[in-house]
């Protein structure tokens, strides 16, 4: 199938280049600079964990700023409000066949209640196949490591079998939790769902198998809110209109400190904003660098900030999402940025991509608000220790998991793109029309999943959704 046709006219020609020896010593300053990394320590040690609307991503968001405006970068705060939410102390007790306190983690959304206790029945992946016929009324259901995540709908799974609480096995083993979202949308959850260990989900899960009854007992003290938050957004103005957008989101789980998920986009949009401020402060293009927050939830921070873009002339999105050591460029399914990111991948000289040029879209990260805006977004693939990265979104995801070298190589890349995207001429501002975004979206999974999240209506109903306009 031909992909896209009707942005052909998206990038015209490339003409004059940027400068080699600018993009050069900007590559050369940030390898050798350590900034970067002792900024994202100083950030995951002083502060910790940055759960969006919590008074540690507040202060840390105040300490960024202030040590923007310190190295003379122009950058301010960008207010918005978004459903929020309070982790309190919750617990998920198994009470048969022993009694025993799970290491449990409620999905953001959930709201309070008074403790309870219930059968445990086994949904499998659940699956109309693995749900058919079974017992489901008044239980907590038992969610396999490979069910499919509901980034929305528990309270009609729920309400539609009957349950009183669901449980989810998680799906990396060694005792970890993966925080996550209950809601896109923030809609509070009303029965309680929880993430448990992968261990003892199985043990759960083996129980059951043997005609074993297992029950828990669940007692749900978080709470959700409105709140309050911000995107810090930095601008370094060009000769022209057109903008280049760099952008990641700033807060975290509240398990760890962030660091892993997303204190790597932190850093390196800190490292980025220094070396534009040493060697590119006025470009052809405007470089808008954004710390989003919000992200975890409902990657609220980047729905705030692409509308208010309005009919701005946007040339691309870069987003930085646990960006490790670069391994290749990915045009996210625009068939126009492939020459562009293989012309930048050229003058890397011995630090090209070793992967080269990708163009595979995804989803579930802060690039799809603005590709649903008609915004053409680019990312990373990239390589993160697993020993490091199998710890995000959990107690783990510390500083000390991360690799300076990984930061300074990251950084240097990321920052010659900037530079790159700011200064090549002929790259183009059109919007994608609408049929062009929904081909970007058009992979069956990618479709399900940005249902679930209500980013995309149904496909029966034949039309974007107000969300998505």
């Amino acid at each position: 199938m031909k992909k896209l046709l009707l942005i052909l006219t998206l990038i015209a020609p490339l003409g004059a280049q940027p400068a080699q020896n600018v993009q050069d010593a900007i590559v050369a300053e940030v390898l050798a600079d350590h900034s970067a990394y002792e900024f994202l320590g100083h950030l995951c040690d002083d502060h910790g964990p940055r759960l969006t609307g919590s008074a540690a991503n507040n202060a840390a968001m105040l300490d960024t700023l202030h040590q923007l405006h310190a190295m003379g970068v122009e950058a301010h705060l960008q207010p918005f409000k978004m459903p929020g939410w309070v982790r309190l102390e919750d617990e998920a007790v198994m009470v048969a066949p022993i009694k025993r306190k799970l290491r449990a983690v409620t999905l953001s959304y959930v709201q309070p209640h008074a403790p309870f206790e219930a059968d445990v029945v086994y949904l499998g992946d659940g699956s109309d196949a693995a749900i058919k016929g079974l017992d489901t009324q008044g239980k907590i259901g038992l969610l396999a490591p490979n069910a499919a995540q509901i980034r929305g709908g528990y309270n009609e799974i729920a309400q539609e079998l009957g349950l009183k609480g669901i449980v989810r096995t998680c799906r990396v083993n060694g005792g970890q939790l993966l925080c996550r979202t209950g809601s896109f949308q923030g809609e509070p959850i009303n029965v309680p769902v929880y993430c448990v260990t992968q261990e003892e989900g199985k043990w759960m899960e083996r129980s059951l198998a043997r005609d074993k009854p297992v029950r828990v007992r669940l007692h749900t003290r978080s709470y959700c809110k409105e709140i309050d938050t911000a995107n810090i957004v930095a601008t370094f103005p060009g000769k022209t209109k057109d903008t280049v957008i760099i952008g990641g989101h700033f807060d975290s789980w509240d398990l760890g400190q962030g660091a892993i998920d997303n204190g790597i986009g932190v850093a390196q949009l800190f490292g980025v904003a220094k070396a534009l401020q040493a060697h590119a402060k006025e470009n052809l293009r405007t470089v808008e660098l954004v710390w989003f927050n919000g992200e975890e939830q409902g990657l609220w921070g980047s729905r705030h900030h692409a509308p208010t873009l309005g009919d701005r002339p946007i040339a691309a999105m870069v987003n930085l999402d646990m960006v490790g050591f670069p391994k290749s460029l990915n045009a996210l399914g625009v068939d126009a940025l492939v020459p562009v990111l293989k012309a930048f991948d050229a003058t890397l000289g011995d630090r090209r991509h070793a992967d080269g040029v990708a163009n595979a879209n995804w989803f579930g990260s802060d690039h799809t608000p603005y590709q649903l805006a008609g915004i053409p977004a680019i990312t990373f693939g990239a390589f993160i220790d697993p020993d490091a990265v199998r710890y995000y979104h959990d107690f783990g995801d510390t500083f000390d998991k991360i690799d300076p070298k990984m930061i300074a190589e990251s950084t240097a890349t990321i920052a010659a793109l900037t530079y790159y995207l700011a200064n090549a001429e002929g790259l183009g501002t059109a919007r994608l029309d609408r049929a062009a975004v929904l081909a970007l979206f058009s992979d069956k999974q990618l479709v399900e999943r940005m249902v679930s999240s209500g980013l995309l209506p149904k496909p029966e109903s034949g039309a974007v959704s107000e969300t998505a306009k």
